[in-house]
This record gives structure tokens, sequence and C-alpha cells, in this order.
């Protein structure tokens, strides 16, 4: 790992870029290698390059040359310019805010395993753009504001949201008149009823003492408060408020618990709107660009409705009515929709993740309580348990980066390789079990169909889809064609020797019919001539003699070398070509922040991990149990289901992470994401699932069908042919996508294999 300081590379490269770009500048292209075509200029050849500090280039003789980010004009012979400009190429600047971000980003980065997440330290807000400030910006802060109110966002929250609040508010109101005592918490319910009714641009405040009194005496709260200076800043809550002494003479007002009201209001105003609120969090966090009406909802139950009647004042946001000391802000909001809450956190956890992960206890329960399915059918169950493995999927990436990111490099080496492709192997090793003893061969194709289909899905779907979103925005993106240079053969090298054993069984195997018959109706045992029509043909290998002496030795030859190839990638860039990747660290960011604090410490990384696997474990389980009826539908093939629904879905997160680094303008690391799975399957899961069946027969033979086989070999030869020019935009990413779904609709209509 190549750590240096680069604080004028970082401030500049961050300052030409556009805000929304500046959220998560981890992973930021060379400036100097043309990453960013709209920055293109002429300079002197040779000569220094700006925010050269990454790759000096002062080594080269200065010729009266022009470079730009495309070719290289020269007025006389410049033997260097061309040699320096694909030098500078040939290296990828990975810019990290600290060490830990920076050891985490040389383990998954080189390791090439798939598992990219996000920061696993905090970031300081003050380091943020404003949007993600206004992400976690708590809603007691008046802001100034000067846009619409009558938002699109606002409209849905009175439909949604606002009537049936304002209107519980309404009937609990009504129901404290009634008691008498509780009157004075019904004309708070009311006000609230309003409020929540269409609370933009309105505010709630707590009013002290001398306040109270002015509007004891005015209830319409205009009276000014003699001697008293408005020196609290607008944009932030006002100081403690300081307790005034009463006035002799005047009764002290009776303490909050030893009112009668009080009681009545926490025993038959308060419990309904708890249920009410409650359900209001819960909707507007699960559909997360709500987010804001979700902190509204909690932060009027846990400090608003339990203050007294009396210290509670509702007002517009820009009429500040309560001047002074006397007043503190509870609750301001202006939008009930934040389009940008897609990149909340909780605990360095997204929270579509977070979101997700009640469906791992909806699955469990469903799945093991109820066996006999009463309550749920076996497709709601698979669909179910299938949608619970993309959180743990997740965690599990999290996991394994914040283990890596402060561990060595052999502690990162073992998590990675241990629980890189834990999530698949599970789901396949119990799929192949779970058919061996259930005497199913369906679901050793169903496996055969995930692999070939995460296969394609890394190869075209993900990069195409990266391309598209990329070049739309973008225009046209360059990558590193030299780092991934390093994909590409090892991508040949995988796909060639797993379907070696196809190959060679289709060249030397016996061709078999289960069932011929003529065109005058014989079958094949009679004497009849005439063209014969055959069904179900497939290879023989289980004469005991090609098989066991010819193709299952092949195997093991090839289950024991994709893994070697793999190693010799590792020491290429570990080791002997480290240089392609340079890893960067900003002294302004690594000074401000002496000790980065992590999100998850490497204690709770492993327990998570632990648990996270435990729990795939038990969906996977779920997922082939009631995976049958699914597979049983008449008018789907099951190669189809193997390779879209069982494929794609556990790969959910890493498209996310490759569409956001294509927004990034980082195609290079979007089409890497896709190429590092794809080898993971070829070198690593796939001679797994060869050796566990050496150990434990459960049937897995790694012969593929013809469709598999030759769907495989056309996605690489495309989409190798795509990276030769070391760009990208919309045009090949769509081009990759529609190959794609050429593809399903071939299996989509293919008959299921036979037996099944």
């Amino acid at each position: 790992m190549s750590l240096s300081t680069t604080p004028g590379s970082d401030t500049s490269s961050r300052r030409r870029r556009p805000v929304e770009h500046t959220q998560d500048p981890s992973w930021e292209p060379d400036p100097q290698a043309g990453h960013n075509h709209e920055q293109t200029q002429d300079r002197p050849c040779g000569g220094p390059q700006p925010n050269s500090t990454d790759t000096p280039l002062s080594h080269h003789p200065v010729c009266p040359a022009l470079c730009t980010t495309t070719k290289c004009i020269a007025a006389h012979t410049c033997p260097t310019c061309d040699e320096g400009w694909v030098e500078i190429q040939s290296k990828r600047t990975i810019k990290a805010e600290n060490e830990v971000e920076a050891n985490k980003l040389v383990n998954n980065y080189r390791f090439g395993f798939r598992k990219w997440k996000s920061h696993v330290t905090e970031r300081p807000l003050e380091v943020r753009s404003e949007v993600v400030k206004e992400l976690y910006s708590e809603l007691n802060v008046i802001k100034p504001h000067s846009g619409r109110l009558i938002t699109c966002g606002n409209v849905a929250y009175v439909f949604f949201f606002g009537w049936w609040v304002s209107l519980a508010y309404f009937l609990v109101g009504i129901l404290m008149f009634v008691t008498i005592a509780g009157a004075v918490y019904g004309r708070l319910c009311w006000k609230l009823s309003s409020y929540f009714l269409w609370p933009f641009g309105k505010s709630i405040h707590e009013i002290g003492n001398t306040l109270r009194r002015c509007c004891e005496q005015a209830p319409d709260c205009d009276c000014n408060i003699d001697g008293t200076d408005d020196n609290s800043p607008v944009l932030l809550p006002s100081p403690t408020e300081v307790p005034i002494p009463e006035p002799l003479g005047r009764p002290l007002r009776t303490p909050y618990w030893h009112r009668f009201s009080t009681y009545v209001w926490l025993l038959l105003g308060y419990p309904p709107l708890v249920v009410i609120h409650s359900l209001a969090c819960f909707f507007s966090w699960i559909l997360v660009f709500t987010i804001p009406v979700s902190k509204m909802n909690a932060r009027t139950l846990g400090v608003i409705l339990l203050l007294a009647p009396e210290d509670v004042s509702v007002s517009t946001c820009s009429q500040r009515m309560h001047q002074g000391y006397e007043t503190r802000a509870l609750l301001c909001c202006y939008h009930a929709v934040n389009l940008y809450y897609y990149k909340y956190t909780v605990d360095g956890i997204n929270v579509f993740a977070v979101n997700l992960l009640p469906l791992v206890i909806i699955a469990l329960v469903i799945g093991y309580i109820d066996r006999e399915n009463q309550y749920a059918s076996s497709e709601v169950k698979f669909a179910i348990a299938i949608g619970s493995i993309i959180p743990l999927s997740y965690y599990i990436g999290m996991g394994i980066a914040s283990i890596s990111a402060q561990s060595n490099f052999a502690v990162g080496a073992v998590v990675n390789a241990s629980f890189g492709s834990i999530t698949e192997l599970t789901f396949y090793i119990t799929a192949l079990v779970r058919g061996h003893q259930a005497a199913n061969p369906c679901l050793q194709e169903v496996v055969k169909a995930a692999l070939t289909g995460t296969l394609l899905g890394c190869i075209l779907f993900i990069p195409g889809v990266c391309m598209i979103i990329g070049g739309l925005r973008h225009s046209e993106q360059t990558f590193n064609s030299r780092s991934t240079g390093v994909s590409s053969p090892l991508l040949f090298i995988s796909v060639g020797g797993v379907f070696a054993p196809t190959l060679f069984s289709k060249a030397y195997g016996n061709l078999v019919c289960d069932a011929c018959t003529n065109s005058t109706g014989g079958n094949s045992t009679s004497n009849s001539s005439g063209p014969f029509v055959c069904h179900n043909c497939h290879y023989d290998l289980n004469n005991g003699t090609l098989f066991h002496n010819h193709v299952e030795p092949l195997v093991y030859t090839v289950s024991a070398l994709l893994p070697i190839a793999y190693i010799i990638g590792l020491i290429f860039t570990l080791k002997t070509h480290s240089h392609i990747y340079d890893i960067h660290v900003g002294e302004e960011q690594v000074t401000g922040h002496h000790g980065a604090v992590v999100h998850w410490s490497r204690w709770r990384s492993m327990v998570i991990l632990i648990m996270a696997t435990v729990l795939t474990s038990a969906c996977a389980d779920l997922v082939t149990e009631n995976i049958q009826p699914i597979l049983n539908q008449p008018n789907i093939s099951q190669y189809f289901i193997g390779v879209t629904v069982l494929a794609m879905v556990p790969e959910i997160p890493e498209i996310v992470n490759g569409i956001q680094f294509a927004l990034q303008n980082n195609i290079s690391l979007s089409l890497e994401v896709g190429i590092c799975i794809a080898v993971q399957v070829c070198m690593l899961q796939i001679p797994i699932l060869v050796f566990f069946n050496a150990f434990y027969d459960v049937g897995f033979v790694l012969l593929f069908s013809d469709l598999h086989l030759w769907a495989s070999f056309f996605s690489v030869i495309l989409v190798n042919y795509i990276f030769m020019d070391g760009k990208s935009d919309y045009f090949q990413g769509t081009a990759l996508v529609v190959v794609y779904l050429i593809l399903l609709a071939m299996y989509y209509f293919a008959p299921s294999p036979a037996g099944c």
C-alpha cells in the first residue's frame, strides 16, 4: 500500500466536482488520467501537469508539444510524450480520507473481493455537502426558508398522513373536553390538530415563565417584555432558560406531576396518540423518502406531548413571536419528502438495508412455525426468504469491510476468503444437500442455472446498467484499461476452465436419446426405415468409463488450477505490480481526525458477521424448502428461475454500489465490481462446490447444458470487446443490457431440464 500525503490535489479535485459528487470522496479518478473529460485542457507535453502531486512527471524532458486527455500533438519529435502519458493512464489514484479507509480500499480493491461497501468510519458532518447535512439535521432548528411550501411532497403528506393524524387530535381533544379536568389538554390537541394537517412553515416552541405570565395577561401573546434583548441566534436553539423568580403575592404554578389533569391526559389522551404517531413513524420510515415525517412524529411523541400544555406555543417559523431567551424551538418542518434520503445511514448501514432487516424475522417465524402452510403459502414464504437475503448480504459485506479495514493483510485475506462468497455458497450447498436427500435432480440444475445466471448478470447486466446511468450523467466516461487488463484475462481463464469438462464430454461422450420415432410411427427398436425424431437427447456419462476415468479427473484438475490462477492474480496486484493502484490519504483529513472512529469494532463486526452468516443459512434453507412449487409452474422454465431470481437477488447490494460509482464518474470501479463477482464464481465458488461434492457426494457434476455454455462464452467475448477502447457511454451499456435481456428470453422459453 502506497500512502502519500496530497492535501492540494485532494482539495482541488473536490473543488472542481459538482456539489452532488462531493458526498463520497473516497473513490476518485486520477485527475491526470483523463477520467473527467469535462476538464480537458491543453498543457505542455512532459512539463508540469496540473495537480500532479499524485503522479509527478518531472523526470520527463520538456518538449514543445501540447497534450490533451486523448492524444499528444507534438511540434517536434517527443519520444517520451506518449510513454509518459501511457504511464499516467496505467495508474489509478484511489483517495481515502484516513488510513482505516485506505486499508479497507486496499484489501477490497486489490483482492478483487466484491463486497464494496460505504465508509466504515464516521464522517464528520462539517466535511459533508449541504445536501447530506440536511438529511441529518434535527427539526428543532429554525432555518431560513425562501422556497415554496406547496410542493407535491407536502400535498402528498396531507393525503397519506396529515388528515388522519389531524382527525385523531381533534377526537382526542373532544375527549379531553368531556373529562372537564383535561380541558387544557383539549385546547392543546386542537392546536396540534391544525398544526399536523399542514405543519409546513409552522413551528412549535416551549415558552418560559415570563412569557407565560405575559400570555396569561394577553392571550394572543402580542405583548413585549421590557428589558429583554434578543441575543439568541436564529439558526440555533435558544440557550437554556434561566428561571425568573415569581413576584410576591402571586400564587406559584402547580408542578406538572402534581396535577390531576396530567394523569387524566396520560391515561386517556396520550395512549391513543402514541398509537397514531407510532403508525405514522413506522410507515413514513419504511417509505424512506418521508423520513422527515417520521422525525416530526417521533419528536412530538417523545417531547411535545409530555410538556405542560401552557408551555407549548404554535406559530409560523418566520415569525419569532416570543422574543428573548424565554423560548426554545421544538419542531419546525418545511418539507415532508426529501429524495436524497436514499443516502441516509444508521450506524453506517444504509437505511434500505435497515428497513429490510425485519424480513429476516418474518421469514424465520412463518417458515419454521407455519410448517403446514396454514397462514402463508409456499410461494409467499419463498419470496420473503429470498428477499431477506438482501439485507443479510449487506451486513456480511459491512462486517468484512470493517474487519479488513482494522486488521493487517493476513487477517483481511482470511476474512475475505472465508466470508466473501458465503451468501451464495450457503444457498448452493443447501440446495444440493436438500436435492440429494429428496432424490430431486432438479435442484442441481437450478444451482447450475444460478451459477450461470450470476456469471451472465455480472458480465452483462451490472456493467451495462452502470454504463447507461453513468453515460447519461457524464456523457462519456473513461476507465483504467490497465487495471481491467488484470481482470479480463482472469475472466477468460475462469470461464474456459469451468466449461472445459463440458466441452470434453461433448467431444468424447456418446449421444443417447430417450425416445426416437420415425415418420411412420415406428419406434427405434423396429426395422422401419425413414428419418427418426428423437427427444431428450444427452451425452451418456454414466457408463462408468468415460466419466470416472476421464471427465471426473479433468474436473478435479480444473478445480485445482482455477484457485491457483486466482492466487497468481492476487500476487500480481499485491506484490509485483502493486504500483497500478496508488492509495492517497489527504493531509487535511488525517491531521484533523486523529484515530478515525469506526462504526463497528472488530469484535462487533465478527459477531455480526457470524450472526448474519447463520441467519443466511436459515433463510437459504427456507428458500430451498419452498422453491418446489415455484419450479412446478408449467409456464416458466426452471432455467429462467435460476438465472434471474436465485442468481441476481443476492447481488442487489453490489448493483446499487456499482451504480453509485458510475454516478461519481468512477466507471472503472463499476465495471470491476461485476468482473470480480464473475471471477469469484468461476475461480472460488465452483471449485468449492466440486470439492464439497468430493467429500460429501450430493451428485454435483460440473457439466453444463449447451445454453449455459454458449451464452457464457458469447458474453465474455462481447464484454472484452466493449472494454477494449477504455471508454464507455450509454450506447455501449444499452448493447450489453439488450444482449442480457435476449439471453433471458432464451432461458424463459427454453424447456425445463430433463426429468424435472
